[in-house]
């Protein structure tokens, strides 16, 4: 029975014992004091009922306007989960799948009413299986959001790279009930991301032009990166001695800076006229964008560095030399008819301070390298390598 009728039918109790009352009182056989007594009490009873009746409807009410407000909330979530433009799974710890969204579904080629019920694993070629069920049992252990990137498998469908963001739901008790998953397919992405580096200089063109001249000192600022647009230049340190030490060539493409040394002396030198953009080191940390662009970079300056260490600590002048040419060709080498040309000149002072030796020492060992048709020079004096074996 609802709550409508129930309040019905105790108005027509009540105006039935009302009626009742009225045709007892004159019934001449029926003690005068008894009935009105009688019909008195239960009147007052059915009124009490009459109101519990009322303040019953009002909950009634407001459960009902409770009711509904829950489930336009539940509809609305239910919506954020189904309409996401993200994948998201709901699986249990080992990665069972319990619920689906639409674009999960897309993204994996199947129904929602397939996915359910089935392991996460069906998804991962045979390769990345293994790998998958490790990271179950470390993200069930673990209360951190985890990071993946997993290879997947459509159901007939193509495979795609897919970063996943992981994280554990645990009961009262502290054990683990559940894990939340959203998914992404990052291969467009990454497509994406290897165009931009491939044309980072697009990035820098909006960016001030900084111009120096071949032999200028270039200044540094701690807080500043430069990224060479065009030209060459050197970069050098000196000894206790105050004799010059060169540690690098940053050429087109590349990047220095004091923030990426720890040496109290560091100098930068022009090779030839140059063009550079400086960017803060703050933008980087802020920047995605340029972090992804920059750090293979750093890197490529962190290599360098360690061949030139390399050079130094060959035990003959020799093998120092023939290291540093071999480094320099692949640097900043360039293929010409006979060999290899250096797009950048060096000094035999320069060459010396790379090897760890004296002037005097390079001009001989070069002259010697000239005598026997390993090297010779263009019009323009610069250095070619043949068959330098």
């Amino acid at each position: 029975m609802n709550i409508e009728k129930f309040i019905q039918r105790t108005e027509v109790l009540h105006k039935r014992l009302a009626d009742l009352y009225q045709t007892a009182s004159v019934l001449p056989w029926i003690p005068a004091d008894l009935l009105p007594q009688a019909f008195k009490e239960l009147y007052n009873t059915l009124k009490i009922v009459q109101l519990a009746a009322e303040e019953l409807y009002q909950q009634n009410e407001e459960l009902i306007q409770t009711r509904n407000w829950l489930e336009a909330e539940r509809q609305h979530y239910q919506d954020l989960f189904e309409l996401a433009p993200d994948a998201y799974l709901v699986t249990n710890p080992e990665g069972i799948i319990q619920e689906a969204n639409h674009t999960a579904a897309k993204l994996l080629n199947v129904s929602k009413h397939f996915l359910v019920g089935k392991p996460m694993i069906n998804f991962v070629p045979l390769e990345e299986r293994q790998h998958l069920r490790s990271e179950l049992i470390q993200i069930s252990q673990s209360d951190r959001v985890k990071e993946l990137l997993l290879r997947l498998q459509q159901r007939y469908g193509e495979s795609f790279d897919a970063s996943f963001t992981v994280a554990v739901v645990r009961n009262h008790q502290g054990k683990a009930i559940s894990l939340r998953w959203i998914l992404r397919n990052v291969t467009e992405r990454q497509h994406l991301e290897s165009a931009i580096v491939k044309n980072d200089s697009d990035l820098f063109n909006h960016r001030p032009i900084h111009k120096y001249c071949k032999g200028e000192t270039i200044p540094l600022n701690p807080l500043l990166i430069w990224y060479v647009c065009q030209g060459w230049v050197k970069l050098s340190t000196y000894c206790e001695t105050g004799e010059e030490v060169l540690i690098g060539l940053a050429t087109a493409g590349m990047v220095f800076g004091s923030s990426l040394t720890s040496l109290n002396i560091y100098q930068v030198t022009a090779l030839s006229d140059v063009e550079l953009v400086s960017i803060y080191a703050a933008e980087i940390t802020a920047s995605p964008t340029l972090s992804h662009i920059l750090l293979p970079k750093i890197n490529q300056r962190l290599q360098q560095t360690e061949s030139f260490l390399v050079i130094s600590g060959r035990r003959r002048v020799q093998e120092r030399l023939h290291h540093l040419l071999e480094l320099l060709k692949r640097e900043v080498g360039e293929t010409v008819p006979g060999g290899t040309r250096l797009n950048i000149r060096l000094t035999h002072e320069d060459i010396a301070s790379a090897c760890c030796t004296t002037r005097v020492t390079i001009t001989r060992l070069m002259g010697k390298l000239q005598e026997e048709g390993i090297i010779s020079f263009d019009l323009k004096k610069h250095l070619i390598l043949k068959d330098f074996d």
